[in-house]
C-alpha cells in the first residue's frame, strides 16, 4: 500500500476491502474516487482496484463522473448491500453507493451510463425486480395503498381462504384435515407465497441460495412435509404481512422526510410584457422576473424588486419568526410569503437555488454510511451462512446426538431459517440515521452524512469561534456614558454628525444607532480624519474631537474622568478641549448564547472559544456565557494547534465558526460546524450546516446525534437479542415455534423501524 501524508488530525478506520481511509469518506469505497487528491490511497488487494484494467496511475483515477439513480422495487435493505458489492466489482466502476432509505444508487465511473445495463443485470442476479433508471428527481410518495396495491390484494385473498378455512373446521368440529381442507390451505399458500416461491427458484438457477426467498420457502414447505399444513399457510401470512408493514414504515418514513426538504416548485409566475405566465421552474433564468403571492412559497433564490412583505424562514432555517423584506433585499427559495405581493428578480436557476442545495445535501448525508453501519453491513455476509449451518445440524445432528425422534428438532431448525435473513438488522442502522438527518432538517441543521452524527454522538469538547458564532458579528452601541453638561442624545447626536459620511464598522454602528433614536444628525464642517485615532470636524461653530484615547491625549484633553470598561471599543467625544462623553461599542452577544452553552455543558462536554480579538473581550464574552475556556489574539494557525490540545485533554472535538479564516480549523476538527451566515469556504469545510445561525442549534444538534446514535445501537441489539433468544429456546427445547421465528425476522424488523422514527419526534 502507498499512503500520502495525511492532516494529523484526520484519523483513518478501516475499510471493507481493508484500505485505510480518512475518516468521514463516507462510503466504503468512497474513497477511489478522490485518489489524485485529498485521499490519495490505493490497495492493490482491493477489489475496485482490481478490476481498473491497466497500470494503477493516477490517471485512471482522472475524469471520473458520479451519477445518482433511482432504484426501483428494492425491497430488501440486505439485498441492497449485496448489489452495492456486487456492482463495485463491475470493471470499470470506481464506486457504488445505494441508499435504501431513499432508493437510490450513485455510481462513479469514467461514464455510468454506459455501465449501467451491466449494473441492472448484477442487481437483477440479487433481486429480479430491481430496475435501475435515471434519476427524475421526484421524492414525493404515490400514496402507501397504490404502492402497494398487489401485496395488499394477495395478502386479503389468502388470509380469507386461510381463516375461513380455520373457521368451518372448527364450526364443524373435525380435528384432521381432509382433501378439501388442506387443497383450500394449499391455494391460500399460493396465493401468498407464491411470488416467493417463483423468486426463489429463478435465484436457485443464479446460484443465490441464502436469501430470504428461498429460507422462507424450506421453511413453509418443510411444514407442509411434516403436516403442519395451517402453520405452514400462517407463517407465510404473517411473513407478507410483516413485509407490507415494514415497507409501508420505510415508505413513510422517507416520504415525511423528503416532503419535508423537497421544498421544489413545478412552476413559477413569470412577470414578461405586463402578463403573468406560468411556466416549468426548469425554465427560469437569472434575470427573469416571477410573482410572489401571499401565501405561496419563493421558488427561486433572487432580489426582491417590487413590494413588501414578511417571509416565514422556519422549512429553511428552522427560525420561527417572520423577517421583513423590501426591495433590494436578497431572498431564499423555500420561504413561505406571509402578507404583501412581491416581483422578485431571479438571482439563480433551480438547480443552484436553497431549495435544490437542501434536497441534495440531505440526499448525500443519507447516502453517507457510519462505521456502524459498514460493520453491520459485513457481519450480515457471514451471519445468514452461520444460521443456516446451525439450522443444518439442528436437523441432521441433535437426533443422532440425543437419540431422539427427527420431527422436533427438523421443526426447530425450519424455524432457524425463518429467521436467518439479516434485513432487521441491515435496515435498522442507517433509517435511524436517515430519521435523525431528517429531523436536523427541520431545524435548519444539514448534517453531511450518519458518519458525521456518529462522530458528533462522541463529542467531549466544544470549541467555537466568537465573532459571528457566540455574538452577533456586527458592532453596536453598548453604552453612552456622559462626564460633561450633555445627555445621552446630544452626545450620540454629535457623535453620529461627526461619523455621518464614516464607512468604518465603528462609525456605522455610531450612526444607525442615533437614526434607530430619531435623532437630528447634523451635516459637520471641515471634516478631518486621522487614520486610527479619529475625526476632527466642527458643527455649529463648535469644535469636535471624536476618537480614541491617543487622539485625546494628543490634543491635551484632561480625560481624568474617563473610566474605561473595556470588553469593546469605547469612543470618547471632546468639545471645544473638554471632555462630554464617551461610548462603548462592541459586537453584541447573542441572546441565545448563555443556555445554549449550558446545554452543552449538561451534554457532558467541555466549551472553549478561541478568538482572534483582545484579552479582555474574550474574557468577557467567556464569563457572560459560561464558556469554561478562552484563549485570544489567534492567528488561524494557532487556532488549528490550539485544538489540537483541547483534543489531547480532553477528547473527541467539535469546531463552530463562521469565518473564511476558520476553514483550517473547520476542516482540522473531528466533527466542523458553519454557521449557515458565514463564508462559503467555511460552509465547504464544516460537516454541519446551522441555517438560522443560531447558537441554541449546537446542542440540538448534539441532541439529535446521540439520539439516532442510540437508536440505531438499540435496534442492532434488540435485533441480534431476539434471534439469539429464539434460537435458544428451539435448541434447548424449551420452546420452538415457527411463528415466533416470523416475528424474529419481519416482526424485529417492523419494530427496529418505528424505533427509527423516534429520531424524527424526539428532539424538540
Amino acid at each position: 500500500m502507498k499512503k500520502a501524508n495525511l492532516p494529523e488530525d484526520k484519523k483513518l478506520y478501516e475499510c471493507d476491502c481493508g484500505c485505510s481511509v480518512q475518516e468521514g469518506g463516507g462510503h466504503i469505497h468512497e474513497h477511489h474516487m478522490y485518489y489524485d487528491n485529498t485521499c490519495d490511497i490505493y490497495n492493490e488487494n482491493c477489489s475496485l482496484n482490481k478490476d481498473l484494467k491497466g497500470d494503477k496511475s493516477e490517471n485512471n483515477y482522472k475524469n471520473l463522473i458520479t451519477k445518482k439513480y433511482t432504484i426501483d422495487n428494492l425491497d430488501c435493505a440486505n439485498c441492497a448491500a449485496k448489489i452495492e458489492r456486487v456492482s463495485g466489482n463491475i470493471p470499470g466502476v470506481v464506486g457504488v453507493n445505494i441508499s435504501f432509505p431513499l432508493k437510490q444508487i450513485t455510481v462513479t465511473a469514467e461514464n455510468p451510463d454506459k455501465l449501467l445495463p451491466e449494473i441492472i443485470r448484477a442487481a437483477q442476479k440479487i433481486e429480479s425486480g430491481v430496475f435501475i433508471k435515471e434519476d427524475g428527481g421526484n421524492t414525493k410518495s404515490r400514496g402507501h395503498i397504490k404502492e402497494n396495491r398487489k401485496d395488499i390484494i394477495s395478502i386479503v385473498a389468502g388470509a380469507v381462504l386461510f381463516l375461513g378455512t380455520l373457521i368451518f373446521k372448527a364450526i364443524l368440529g373435525v380435528e384432521d384435515y381432509n382433501i378439501v381442507t388442506v387443497s383450500i390451505l394449499i391455494i391460500s399458500y399460493l396465493i401468498l407465497g407464491g411470488g416467493v416461491l417463483l423468486t426463489a427458484v429463478k435465484n436457485i438457477t443464479k446460484g443465490k441460495v441464502f436469501d430470504e426467498n428461498f429460507l422462507m420457502s424450506v421453511a413453509t414447505l418443510g411444514a407442509f412435509v411434516i403436516g403442519e399444513y395451517p402453520e405452514a399457510v400462517g407463517v407465510m401470512l404473517f411473513f407478507r404481512v410483516g413485509e407490507l408493514f415494514e415497507k409501508i414504515a420505510v415508505s413513510r418514513s422517507r416520504s415525511q422526510i423528503m416532503d419535508a426538504v423537497d421544498l421544489r416548485p413545478e412552476t413559477v409566475n413569470l412577470v414578461a410584457d405586463k402578463e403573468v405566465k406560468i411556466i416549468p421552474a426548469e425554465g427560469a433564468v437569472p434575470g427573469d422576473l416571477v410573482l410572489v403571492r401571499p401565501g405561496d412559497r419563493v421558488p427561486l433564490d433572487g432580489i426582491v424588486v417590487e413590494g413588501e412583505s414578511r417571509l416565514d424562514t422556519s422549512a429553511v432555517t428552522g427560525e420561527p419568526v417572520p423577517v421583513k423584506v423590501k426591495p433590494g433585499d436578497e431572498i431564499v427559495s423555500g420561504c413561505v410569503n406571509t402578507s404583501g405581493l412581491l416581483k422578485v428578480k431571479v438571482s439563480k436557476v433551480l438547480g443552484d437555488s436553497m431549495v435544490s442545495r437542501i434536497l441534495k445535501s440531505v440526499e448525500e448525508a443519507a447516502a453517507s454510511k457510519p462505521r456502524i453501519e459498514n460493520f453491520i453491513t459485513r457481519f450480515a455476509r457471514i451471519y445468514t451462512p452461520i444460521v443456516v449451518a446451525i439450522a443444518a445440524f439442528t436437523a441432521i445432528c441433535m437426533p443422532l446426538i440425543l437419540n431422539q425422534d427427527f420431527y422436533p428438532w427438523i421443526y426447530t431448525a425450519l424455524s432457524f431459517l425463518v429467521m436467518s435473513c439479516p434485513c432487521a438488522l441491515v435496515l435498522s442502522v442507517p433509517l435511524a440515521y436517515f430519521c435523525g438527518i431528517g429531523a436536523g432538517s427541520k431545524f435548519g441543521i444539514l448534517f453531511k452524512g450518519g458518519v458525521v452524527m456518529e462522530s458528533l454522538s462522541k463529542i467531549k469538547a466544544v470549541v467555537m469561534d466568537k465573532t459571528g458564532t457566540v455574538t452577533e458579528g456586527n458592532f453596536e452601541v453598548q453604552n453612552i456614558h456622559t462626564v460633561g453638561s450633555l445627555n445621552e442624545d446630544e452626545v450620540l447626536k454629535l457623535s453620529a454628525s461627526c461619523e455621518l459620511n464614516s464607512t468604518h464598522p465603528i462609525g456605522e454602528s455610531i450612526v444607525a444607532e442615533a437614526k434607530r433614536r430619531g435623532l437630528d444628525i447634523v451635516r459637520p464642517n471641515n471634516v478631518h480624519e486621522l487614520s486610527g485615532m479619529g475625526i476632527k470636524a466642527d458643527i455649529e461653530d463648535k469644535s469636535l474631537i471624536l476618537g480614541n484615547r491617543k487622539l485625546m491625549e494628543a490634543n491635551s484633553i484632561d480625560i481624568s474622568k474617563y473610566n474605561p470598561s473595556g470588553g469593546g471599543s469605547e469612543v470618547l467625544l471632546a468639545i471645544d478641549g473638554v471632555l462630554q462623553g464617551y461610548i462603548l461599542i462592541a459586537d453584541a452577544i447573542k441572546s441565545e448564547a448563555a443556555p445554549a452553552i449550558k446545554k452543552i455543558k449538561s451534554q457532558g462536554a467541555v466549551t472553549a472559544i478561541l478568538t482572534g480579538d483582545s484579552e479582555e473581550t474574550a474574557k468577557q464574552v467567556a464569563e457572560y456565557t459560561g464558556v469554561d475556556n478562552y484563549s485570544a489574539k489567534l492567528l488561524p494557525e494557532n487556532k488549528v494547534s490550539e485544538l489540537k490540545k483541547i483534543r489531547h485533554e480532553y477528547g473527541s472535538v467539535m469546531f463552530v465558526g463562521d469565518g473564511i479564516n476558520d476553514a483550517p480549523v473547520l476542516a482540522g476538527a473531528d466533527v466542523g460546524a458553519a454557521m449557515g451566515s458565514g463564508a462559503d469556504a467555511a460552509i465547504e469545510a464544516a460537516d454541519v450546516v446551522f441555517m438560522n445561525s443560531n447558537m441554541d442549534a449546537v446542542p440540538k444538534s448534539i441532541a439529535i446525534s446521540k439520539k439516532a446514535t442510540a437508536i440505531a445501537k438499540q435496534n442492532v441489539v434488540f435485533a441480534l437479542a431476539i434471534k439469539i433468544i429464539v434460537m435458544f429456546l428451539g435448541l434447548t427445547g424449551i420452546y420452538s415455534n415457527m411463528w415466533l421465528a416470523v416475528f424474529a425476522d419481519t416482526g424485529v424488523a417492523f419494530l427496529c423501524i418505528i424505533n427509527s422514527l423516534r429520531a424524527l419526534y424526539s428532539v424538540k
